[in-house]
């Protein structure tokens, strides 16, 4: 059985981004197996406009490279599944929803003055494996901008998420002045179940590393 909240997949989307903007914080996505499950999570809910940029759907192995800057060395090798690959995405969702030629795309010493915590989302919805790789296989990639002075304290934060059922084991990466987490996750049930499942655990990663952020500040 998967790991299920009391908490509704809507609630925890609506906390995200009332957190998200008491931080100034915006929210991007990049997708694969969830195909806009996850930034329709986020628009269900009225005003996300004022976190929310947009997902990209980059479902194709090539869309990941050419629009996200996933390295097509790396999927070569390793494929579309792979924890790299969810971090690579979720750099790739934060850098181009900053918006070329806005005022905000612009660096200061402190960082982007438009950050956008990225999200991203692959895996293997099922029916059945793909190559070496169970249907239910799924990783999970968030990007907090600005947060490698809490790395220690994020990374013991994650710790805690691998006491849930579905979650097996987590990465964490630097990224100049951002953290990214990496989660993998093991889900069962149908195709349907697994991209929902995939979608509900995003946002109660990120609901509690936003609140964990929020408690720092």
């Amino acid at each position: 059985m998967n790991d299920s909240s009391s908490f509704s997949t809507e609630m925890l989307a609506a906390n995200v981004l009332k957190t998200s903007e008491q931080l100034g914080f915006h929210i991007a996505a990049a997708e694969s197996l969830t195909g806009g499950l996850l930034a329709d999570a986020f628009v269900s809910v009225p005003g996300a406009s004022r976190v929310f940029c947009g997902s990209a759907v980059t479902y194709d192995i090539h869309a990941k490279a050419k629009i996200l800057g996933v390295s097509a060395q790396l999927l070569k090798t390793e494929g579309a599944v792979y924890q790299d690959v969810a971090m690579q995405m979720a750099v790739g969702a934060s850098r181009i929803y900053r918006g070329s030629g806005w005022e905000y795309e612009e660096e200061s010493e402190c960082g982007s003055s438009f950050p956008v915590v990225g999200l991203s989302t692959t895996g293997v919805a099922g029916p059945g494996p793909d190559g070496d790789k169970p249907a239910g296989l799924v990783y999970i990639g968030v990007l907090l901008p600005q947060s490698c002075d809490f790395r220690d304290g994020i990374v013991r934060e994650c710790n805690g998420f691998l006491d849930l059922e579905c979650f097996s084991r987590f990465w964490d990466y630097s990224y100049n002045k951002d953290v990214v987490i990496v989660f993998e996750l093991h889900l069962l049930g149908d195709r349907e179940q697994v991209r929902c499942s995939t979608v509900h655990s995003v946002v109660r990663v990120l609901n509690g590393l936003l609140d964990f952020v929020k408690r720092l500040r």
